[in-house]
């Protein structure tokens, strides 16, 4: 009975966020973000209030909406160096399959068609089964690589002579030796093992991708998806309130230069995010990093001037910049839509409990207010007689 009802917890848990959900899907992925913009967003609420939720939706959306996406936790990937955070989400790009639709949009700029390619042939063989691998010919493959990459002013040189050759080795001029490839692969992810002389054989003298330069590399790859045919890049990060958690139990620990240097590291992204193109950040967190003074956002003002909201009104703002679910549950959480999720919950699972009543929906909607708990959640602990001080 429990897996029925989460099931049904989940499947109706979007009735509340809907009213942002819609609103980020029309208003960013499907215009700001597509046509160019870029935007960095922070979601907040207490324990349970639907964050991880949300961001598992949105990024669900983003990919409908023809995006690249990266979700991680900062349980699991360290955020005070953006180079781990830009390697992750190069990792999760699936960069070959981004250079692999931008050599189709070269072939057809050659006046080919890249489905007239037999699957597992490359282009250079199929133009020598033509008769058509002349000098001419070659020389217009690499002045489109050119073009493509080195004078694209939004791209790190580096990275884009990288990915210029990696896609003449999709298309299979200019010839690239299997080894140069991994080589170059892993320079991009940041693999210090490589030797920057290796790279040096290829014509290619990169220096190594830092905390200082990841943020460049990033925008780099947001436009490479862009390229690929991609209406821009979509990234979560969750549980930032690892930060300042001081348990033993988590295998990543913050100390207080860690902590401080991941402040820095966001608000350097803040800096230089009007920069970048067609890519959208979404950090969350529990309340306790913005209500703890000593070791939360506040603490580092720098970070804090960046993100707080200047003007608060009456109603939940959808364009803020700083997402409090907990308002965003009072607001839209009326008796009367607990009522109607109670009763899909209980559709779910065959009416094996009963939906609330009008009386109960206030009680839980007075709860709700006070950000205590997920409505969801709530919900689904009242209809199964658990005591939630109701």
């Amino acid at each position: 009975m429990a897996e029925a009802f989460e099931e049904g917890v989940n499947g109706i848990a979007d009735c509340g966020i809907s009213f942002l959900a819609d609103f980020w899907q029309e208003k960013y992925l499907r215009e700001y973000i597509r046509n160019g913009g870029s935007k960095i967003k922070f979601v907040t609420g207490r324990q349970g209030s639907g964050k991880t939720h949300f961001l598992g939706l949105m990024t669900a959306v983003a990919g409908e909406e023809r995006y690249k996406t990266a979700q991680f936790s900062a349980k699991d990937i360290w955020l005070h160096d953006f180079k781990d955070i830009y390697v992750e989400i190069l990792k999760q790009c699936d960069i070959m399959g981004c250079l692999e639709a931008v050599s189709h949009q070269l072939i057809e700029q050659m006046g080919f068609h890249f489905q007239d390619i037999p699957e597992g042939m490359r282009f250079i063989d199929y133009l020598s089964q033509n008769d058509s691998s002349d000098a001419i010919t070659k020389r217009e493959i690499r002045a489109l690589l050119r073009k493509i990459f080195l004078d694209d002013p939004m791209m790190d040189n580096n990275f884009a002579l990288a990915c210029s050759m990696l896609t003449g080795s999709i298309l299979g001029y200019p010839v690239l030796e299997e080894q140069n490839r991994e080589l170059l692969l892993a320079w991009l992810e940041g693999d210090r093992s490589i030797k920057l002389s290796q790279l040096r054989a290829l014509d290619f003298y990169p220096s190594r991708i830092t905390k200082y330069n990841a943020r460049h590399m990033l925008r780099s790859l947001a436009e490479l998806v862009h390229m690929g045919g991609y209406s821009g890049l979509f990234v979560t990060v969750d549980d930032m309130e690892i930060l300042i958690s001081r348990s033993s139990l988590e295998a990543v620990h913050y100390t207080k230069v860690k902590r401080e240097d991941t402040y820095e590291s966001i608000r350097q992204l803040i800096d230089d995010i009007d920069s970048m193109r067609n890519i959208m950040f979404v950090y969350a967190f529990d309340r306790e990093l913005l209500d703890n003074e000593n070791a939360g956002i506040k603490s580092y003002q720098a970070l804090w001037m960046r993100i707080q909201n200047e003007i608060v009104g009456e109603r939940f703002n959808r364009f803020a910049d700083m997402i409090d679910l907990d308002r965003l549950a009072a607001q839209e959480y009326t008796p009367d839509v607990i009522v109607a999720m109670s009763e899909r919950m209980a559709d779910a699972q065959d009416r094996v409990l009963r939906p609330l009543d009008r009386d109960r929906a206030v009680q839980l909607a007075e709860r709700a207010r006070m950000g205590a708990l997920g409505v969801p959640l709530l919900i689904q602990k009242t209809m199964q007689g658990v005591d939630t001080d109701v």
